[in-house]
């Protein structure tokens, strides 16, 4: 088996382009402002944060993003719709809870590393919507009490139950599921089979990004 010293390995090539700088990203704004990423809570008001990838509460079982992180972005047309999907459900007493948005192309890279299953995990060959900034992970909840609706398996379960097409649940967590899923379509985001969680921005061809978080958060100031 060959070793190499970590600084001196080449990196992984790709056929697409990453960003990994500010000025690059700040130069695909000023081409279009689509580009940007908005910071998600600075844009819908009421929304609850419970980044799973800042805290040991995932299938990695470790921090993969920098401890304490309260921060997570969308681009902006995909951040304008998921207002208008938290403000339509905010009129049946019910809100959004998002577990991850924007992710940086090397965690994906390292999710890869142990999960690979493109059911569940984006091969980075192919890039994540997740490090385009256009997909969500999410869940409803109720404004009363804060409390998830029940959609019959937590975030990042990895069975055939946490699949769109697994019926053998209870009615309710059925519904709950439906209408997460029709209102998420209605206002442009699509459905990833495996996962109920997780819904794609279908509009808008963006960039693979790795700036961190708060290289992020510093443009938007």
């Amino acid at each position: 088996m060959a070793y190499c010293i970590v600084t001196l390995c080449p990196a992984q090539s790709y056929s697409f382009k990453i960003l990994r700088s500010a000025e690059d990203y700040r130069n695909t704004i000023r081409q279009n402002a689509d580009n940007r990423l908005v910071e998600l809570k600075s844009h819908i008001p009421g929304l609850v944060y419970d980044l799973r990838y800042a805290t040991t509460h995932n299938f990695m079982h470790r921090m993969m993003y920098p401890r304490h992180t309260a921060i997570t972005f969308l681009r902006k047309p995909a951040a304008e719709a998921l207002a208008t999907v938290q403000k339509e459900l905010n009129r049946e007493g019910l809100g959004l809870k998002i577990f991850d948005a924007y992710r940086p192309f090397s965690v994906s890279e390292k999710f890869w590393e142990l999960v690979k299953d493109e059911r569940y995990v984006a091969n980075p060959a192919k890039g994540s919507n997740h490090n385009r900034g256009t997909a969500v992970d999410l869940t409803l909840i109720d404004l009363k009490t804060g409390r998830e609706l029940p959609m019959g398996t937590g975030f990042d379960n990895f069975t055939d139950s946490a699949h769109h097409s697994f019926t053998a649940l209870p009615p309710q967590v059925l519904r709950n599921r439906g209408q997460l899923k029709s209102i998420m379509q209605r206002y442009g985001f699509n459905p990833l089979d495996s996962e109920w969680w997780h819904y794609t921005y279908a509009t808008g061809a963006f960039d693979v990004l790795d700036l961190s978080f708060r290289q992020l958060n510093k443009q938007g100031k």
